[in-house]
C-alpha cells in the first residue's frame, strides 16, 4: 500500500520541521542567532493515467488524468536574516550591528569568518578578539595605558590615554555584506563562512550605502519569535499524528485484507 510509504515521509518530513524549530528556541538568548525554517517539497508524481494523452480514436484529450503522489522531502532550511532588537549592556566592547553587515573575524586556519555577535574582549596582547579568543578583522590593538574605549557609529576606534587631551585612534571597524546572505554557512560558535551560494563579501566602514552602522554598548539579540516557534511546534505535532494515523489506518486494512476467508 502506497499509504505507508507517503505518510512514513510526512513523520519524517515532520521530524526534521520539529529539530529546526527546537534549535530555534534553544537559541532564543544566543546573540545574533537568526531563525531557521524548513522548507518542503512534494515528491515525483506515478501516472496512472497520463494528463493530455488521446482518449479515444476520435482526438478527445484526457483533461486531468491520473496522478498519485509518493509523499513529501525536505528541500531546504533558510535561515532569515532579519534585524533583531537590539539590548543595551553599557558594556564598550558589546557591539552590534544596526542594519546590515557582518564582523570579520580571523579563523585559527588563517580563513576569514562572519558573525553578528559583537560580544568582543581584549586579549593579553590588547588585541580585540571574539570569547573564543579570535582577532576581528582589520586588526585593533588597545594600548594597555587606554583609561576609556570609544567606537562610534562609523567604527572607528578611539581611545582616552592617561595624561592626553585629544583621543587617540587606534583601529576602523569594517563590515562585510553578501549578496544571499541566507547562503553563508553557519559553523557553530555564531561563525559563518562564504560560501558559493552566497556569494563573494563586499566590504566597507559601518554606514556606507548598504552597510548598517555600530552601537557600542549593545548587542544583537536572537530574531527568534518564541510565540510563532511555539505556535509552529504544536502543527507540526498535529502533523506528525495525523500521518502516523494514516499508518494505523493502512496497516489496520491490510490486516483486514489478510483475514480475509
Amino acid at each position: 500500500m502506497r499509504s505507508l510509504n507517503i505518510a512514513a515521509t510526512g513523520m519524517l518530513a515532520q521530524q526534521l520541521n520539529v529539530d529546526v524549530i527546537s534549535n530555534n528556541i534553544s537559541n532564543m538568548n544566543t546573540t545574533g542567532y537568526k531563525r531557521q525554517r524548513a522548507e518542503f517539497q512534494d515528491l515525483l508524481y506515478q501516472n496512472l493515467r497520463r494528463v493530455g494523452s488521446s482518449s479515444s480514436e476520435a482526438g478527445t484529450i484526457v483533461p486531468s488524468g491520473i496522478q498519485l503522489g509518493v509523499g513529501v522531502k525536505p528541500a531546504a532550511i533558510y535561515r532569515i536574516t532579519q534585524q533583531g532588537s537590539l539590548s543595551i549592556t553599557d558594556n564598550p566592547l558589546d557591539l552590534a550591528v544596526n542594519g546590515q553587515g557582518y564582523f570579520m573575524v580571523e579563523l585559527p586556519s588563517g580563513d576569514t569568518a562572519y558573525t553578528r555577535a559583537g560580544t568582543f574582549q581584549i586579549s593579553a596582547d590588547g588585541d580585540v578578539v571574539t570569547a573564543d579568543g579570535y582577532i576581528v578583522q582589520p586588526g585593533i590593538t588597545i594600548p594597555s595605558d587606554a583609561i576609556s574605549i570609544t567606537v562610534n557609529a562609523s567604527g572607528q576606534v578611539s581611545v582616552d590615554i592617561d595624561g592626553q587631551v585629544a583621543d587617540q585612534v587606534v583601529g576602523q571597524i569594517e563590515l562585510a555584506t553578501f549578496p544571499n546572505a541566507a547562503g553563508l554557512e553557519a559553523i557553530g560558535q555564531n561563525l559563518f563562512l562564504e560560501t558559493t551560494a552566497s556569494g563573494s563579501s563586499a566590504t566597507a566602514i559601518p554606514g556606507s550605502a548598504g552597510f548598517g552602522t555600530i552601537e557600542q554598548g549593545a548587542l544583537e539579540t536572537s530574531n527568534v519569535d518564541v510565540v510563532a516557534e511555539i505556535t509552529n511546534l504544536i502543527t507540526a505535532q498535529r502533523a506528525y499524528e495525523m500521518n502516523s494515523r494514516v499508518i494505523q489506518a493502512s496497516d489496520e486494512m491490510m490486516s483486514a485484507v489478510t483475514q480475509l476467508r
